[in-house]
């Protein structure tokens, strides 16, 4: 009896016998994730400058010795008011959005991985290298990412350092990637059919090419379809009202907050954040501090001081937004006043009830403190705030992520802390 035949390994090129995959197909797939990468890269960086990361000697930053990775950051604006929703919902829209595009890239270019000899010169060794750190950094970012959005902290550690250091390697990997693959990109889309295998310098074209199932449009079509599925079952997140209830993949899409003017969704409910109920009774007082000076104040007595009304929405770092609610309460310029600094007040140091779980404190800047429309809030659609939207008071601050809009405040710091 004859041997029976062996299937070649993955390491020889005849393994791969996929008719769709080509320069072609690869470079298309590239451009897409050239745009969509550097829009995911840019907001990401407006997101950790909105976070106010070098104020407080790290109270709102667990991110350790930034260094020169901290270059770009910047005092975070006030205007436009939906900044934060706007640049925080395309971050994470689009990086959803890309998930099948990155994985059809990598199926393209899957058979690289494989060859043999795993490096024929330095110069080839350096680019394996960044071929590794390109499509681990990805797989990384992409994954600790999505299961942030999702609330699945699985990952070792803090998100928020993985993800900076994370990204920064990354796009490390993918500039450099950009430039040694561009001439052969543009050689590749130029050109509008993939040359024969014996031709091909890509290693990319099948040898022994199988009978083709669906057509390169056709498979195209399928990622474009699977990009747009995941786009409307998530986007609503972000754009908030009735299109919150298409955000079926979103953890906070497509559940009912309840109704009222305290009916939309939070992020973390007071049972989880431990807040009792005699800990915001008729003995709560508000500390406010500053220049030397302090006061106390009841919330009877918040209420009998001027007060002003702000359309805010709250937008998260999950991608998810409240829409714009109408809050009432005190400005904190007004509240930076009462302790004498009403001229040119500083940025403040505001602590929350909660018990446990990061930014129980959280630090705003002069601009922040300083904008009409920053308010220590006690009404929310003209009722009072229920106790898991932050009762009896919470801060609320144009244009900075949800973090920053603390909850149960029991103590206002201004200027040093």
């Amino acid at each position: 009896m004859g041997s029976p035949h062996r299937p070649p390994p993955p390491t020889s090129q005849s393994f791969w016998r996929s008719p769709l995959r080509g320069p072609r197909l690869t470079a298309l797939l590239g451009v897409v994730l050239l745009a969509g990468i550097t829009l995911l890269f840019v907001t990401g960086l407006l997101s950790y400058a909105a976070y106010n990361p070098d104020l407080g000697g790290g109270v709102n930053d667990k991110t350790p010795d930034k260094g020169l990775l901290g270059w770009y950051l910047f005092s975070w604006p006030t205007r436009p008011y939906w900044l934060y929703r706007v640049t925080q919902g395309l971050h994470v829209t689009v990086g959803i959005t890309l998930v099948p595009v990155l994985l059809a890239k990598l199926w393209s270019v899957i058979p690289k991985l494989f060859t043999l000899p795993p490096a024929r010169s330095a110069g080839h060794a350096l680019e394996r290298l960044s071929l590794l750190l390109l499509v681990g950094g990805a797989l990384f970012e992409f994954v600790t990412g999505i299961l942030n959005i999702q609330l699945e902290y699985l990952f070792p550690g803090s998100f928020y350092p993985l993800h900076f250091y994370g990204a920064w390697v990354f796009i490390g990997a993918f500039a450099a990637h950009v430039v040694l693959r561009a001439p052969r990109t543009v050689r590749a889309l130029r050109e509008r059919t993939d040359p024969p295998a014996a031709a091909d310098d890509t290693g990319l074209v099948a040898t022994r090419p199988g009978r083709p199932t669906v057509t390169r449009r056709g498979a195209l079509g399928l990622v474009g379809a699977g990009s747009l599925l995941l786009f409307t079952t998530t986007a609503g997140q972000s754009i908030g009202g009735w299109w919150r209830r298409t955000a079926l993949l979103a953890p906070h899409g497509g559940r009912d907050p309840g109704s009222g003017p305290n009916g939309f969704q939070v992020n973390k409910t007071a049972a989880t954040a431990g807040i009792r109920t005699r800990d915001t009774g008729d003995d709560w007082r508000l500390t406010v501090e500053g220049g030397g000076r302090r006061v106390r104040l009841s919330r009877s007595e918040l209420l009998t001081l001027p007060q002003h009304g702000a359309a805010l929405p709250i937008a998260c770092v999950e991608g998810w937004s409240s829409g714009d609610q109408q809050w009432s309460g005190v400005r904190l310029r007004d509240l930076a006043a009462l302790v004498g600094l009403d001229e040119q007040p500083p940025g403040v140091l505001v602590e929350s009830l909660q018990l446990h779980g990061a930014f129980r404190r959280a630090a705003l800047r002069d601009n922040q403190v300083r904008d009409p429309r920053t308010l220590l809030a006690l009404r929310v659609g003209g009722a009072e705030l229920s106790a898991d939207h932050g009762y009896p008071a919470r801060i609320v601050v144009p244009a900075a992520p949800g973090v920053l809009h603390t909850k149960w405040v029991s103590r206002l710091t201004f200027g040093e802390w």
